[in-house]
């Protein structure tokens, strides 16, 4: 496992404490983070330089961005790790919570003559066990 720092070096952005500690965070999660949650793990890190730190990481193809269910944008690591990559995610309808699935997502469409895929999002929906839990 390479470290951030040579990570970041690697794609040609500029290393920074904050960059590194932002990619940690998004190395060791299991799951897509919001920006509040990672701001909840980074406290010192300003709420303005984290949304830029994670767009540069988005920019440079180390992290992937995706809105949820309640329009709510979350993070994961991406490149050499691509932990969020290769499986299907659960978006939960109650809470916006988002969960890793241990299922690989279907293949692609065939695409008509000329046409270029790009990136292909599957959004399975429902209620996380925790929110069905509350409800019963």
């Amino acid at each position: 496992m390479s470290a951030p720092a040579d990570l970041l070096r690697a794609t040609g952005v500029r290393v920074t404490p904050g960059r590194v500690r932002v990619l940690e965070a998004l190395q060791a999660a299991i799951q897509p983070m919001s920006h509040a949650d990672i701001e909840s793990l980074l406290p010192d890190v300003d709420r303005v330089t984290l949304y830029r730190v994670l767009d540069s990481l988005v920019a440079c193809g180390l992290a992937l961005k995706a809105v949820d269910t309640r329009g709510v944008f979350r993070f994961s690591a991406s490149g050499p790790y691509r932990q969020h990559d290769g499986h299907v995610h659960f978006r939960c309808t109650s809470c916006g919570g988002v969960s890793c699935l241990k299922a690989p997502p279907p293949p692609p469409p065939k695409l008509p003559h000329g046409f270029r895929l790009e990136a292909v999002e599957l959004d399975v929906r429902g209620t996380c066990a925790q929110c069905a839990g509350q409800s019963a």
